[in-house]
């Protein structure tokens, strides 16, 4: 029995159907976003806000793809993807950019913001803006700061109330110079570990504690071994969204406008997330026994003040702590 012949004006029409749907896929441009945090990290739900934005500005002819949980590698490993454009975006923590520019690495200076609305009115401002593209020699553009917050101390054995409790304590750091002059200016011993091997590490002391933002302490489950945490608030370091400038360069000034704008917006947004988060993951640790403590910071603040003085020889750095502390308010102030 012979299969009854489609008719050839289908045929035709099926392909031109075909043809049609590959080059509507072709004209999409679709830019590839790895990173390592958890599909639930508000910084995450972040990007995936940024990325149903600018889908909306391009009427569809622009998508991100969300690559969470270090899918496509390690935070250093996606920097270096970036870098010859196998990688479209990623997040990076600002610590981790401070081997490609010194700039960076006024963010890790500890008491540098002098409350939330100075920092946001730097991050967004003349300066942060600046910064955002200090990178760019190295194939990285900075497109947007998401909030993480402010990192202190959080300990196994003994609570930190004062700098002094520090003495003798490993405590982990970033692969970051300046979080490690830091931890040592006040009297721990800085100990850099991957941050996927950090619970472990706790768990068999090789190191007595770390030193983290509230969302990432209890994300990590860090709060099941370290019992007290010390809301000192060091520093404020902010996550940072990068985009490759091969593939920025190759995007149209419509595509580039579109895609800042989104940016932007999904910044605005993950604020309020990271406010929410922080709140729900201090109730968390608190229920799950840990002790948080809220020391005066006055004497851990007089204490890193020589670190300082170490950046007087570095003329962008020290430039940018003038700058920085010259900065006034934020729109938040205004009711903005």
């Amino acid at each position: 029995m012979t299969r009854p012949s489609v008719p050839l004006r289908l045929v035709g029409f099926a392909l031109v159907l075909l043809l049609a749907g590959c080059a509507a896929e072709r004209d999409v441009r679709v830019i590839k976003l790895g990173h390592a945090l958890d599909p639930t990290h508000p910084v995450h739900r972040g990007m995936a806000f940024m990325a149903e934005r600018l889908a909306e500005k391009s009427g569809g002819t622009m998508k991100i793809d969300l690559y969470p949980s270090q899918q496509l590698g390690t935070e250093r490993e996606m920097l270096e993807l970036l870098q010859i454009g196998s990688l479209g975006m990623t997040k990076a923590s600002s610590s981790a950019l401070e081997g490609f520019t010194t700039a960076y690495q006024v963010f890790g200076l500890p008491y540098l913001f002098r409350d939330d609305a100075h920092r946001f009115a730097v991050l967004e401002g003349e300066v942060g803006q600046e910064i955002l593209l200090r990178s760019e020699p190295f194939n990285l553009r900075g497109l947007a700061y998401y909030d993480a917050g402010s990192r202190s101390f959080y300990t196994k054995d003994r609570p930190v109330r004062q700098p002094s409790d520090l003495q003798g304590l490993k405590i982990r750091t970033q692969e970051s110079p300046v979080a490690i002059l830091m931890v040592r200016a006040l009297g721990g011993s800085a100990t850099p570990i991957a941050w996927g091997e950090l619970y472990t590490a706790l768990q068999q002391g090789i190191v007595d504690g770390a030193e983290n933002n509230p969302p990432s302490f209890y994300l990590s489950r860090h709060y099941e071994v370290c019992k007290y945490y010390a809301l000192d608030e060091h520093t404020a370091v902010p996550d940072v969204l990068l985009i490759s400038t091969l593939v920025w360069n190759d995007l149209t000034p419509p595509q580039q406008a579109w895609l800042k704008e989104a940016a932007a917006e999904s910044a605005d947004y993950q604020k309020v997330l990271w406010a929410e988060a922080e709140a729900e993951a201090l109730a968390a640790v608190a229920a799950a026994g840990v002790e948080i403590i809220r020391p005066d910071k006055t004497p851990f603040t007089e204490q890193v003040q020589s670190m300082y003085e170490t950046f007087r020889d570095d003329p962008i750095v020290y430039d940018l702590i003038q700058r920085i502390r010259a900065v006034g308010g934020s729109r938040m102030e205004d009711g903005g």
